[in-house]
């Protein structure tokens, strides 16, 4: 059975990203959370972050955790039309092609329907960049329907919801085991 990471680049333990999106994600991957890890990248030390310091003993464990990972859902709210800097810092100081062998689902939490287009031009063009075997297509959800995943209205979000994480559970038990790198290594 695949193994999963939950990454969340939000700031907040209380945004609709982490609190909303990724805990209606979690029982999607694997009904009883069993082979899921979490990641909020804002617990990482900031200073190693900004300064790339691949090295520091925390984020060389979170790279292991994303290493060990088969399968990655990668969650950012959108700020300013552009997915968070925590989440770009964190990608930044992994290795150049620290993806490679994962399949990943890109989620997004925003206030307007318009930003969806950042997971497509922008978020996957990145995890491309990096490697990943599989960017399965995203979700973006606004933070209006991420409140309300249960309104009869919002059916269509948890059906992309649904889709994405069937395409990712297919797509990680498929892909081959990577041999470790070395999560030490800066981009």
């Amino acid at each position: 059975m695949p193994t999963f990471l939950t990454v969340s680049g939000s700031v907040s333990p209380d945004s609709c990203t982490e609190r909303l999106l990724l805990t209606e994600i979690v029982p999607r991957l694997s009904g009883d959370g069993d082979g899921i890890r979490h990641l909020a990248v804002r617990d990482l030390p900031a200073e190693a972050l900004l300064h790339g310091d691949a090295g520091h003993p925390r984020l060389a464990a979170a790279a292991g955790l994303l290493a060990a990972a088969d399968g990655l859902v990668i969650a950012t709210p959108v700020y300013k039309a552009s997915y968070s800097g925590l989440l770009k810092a964190f990608l930044d100081v992994l290795p150049r092609r620290g993806l490679a062998g994962k399949a990943v689902l890109p989620l997004a939490t925003g206030h307007m329907a318009s930003h969806g287009v950042l997971l497509h031009e922008a978020l996957r063009t990145v995890l491309r960049s990096m490697g990943a075997t599989a960017v399965v297509p995203g979700c973006f959800v606004t933070e209006r329907a991420a409140r309300s995943l249960r309104a009869p209205q919002y059916v269509q979000v948890r059906e992309r919801l649904d889709r994405g994480t069937e395409l990712l559970r297919r797509a990680a038990g498929r892909l081959p085991r990577q041999p470790d790198g070395d999560a030490r290594s800066v981009a």
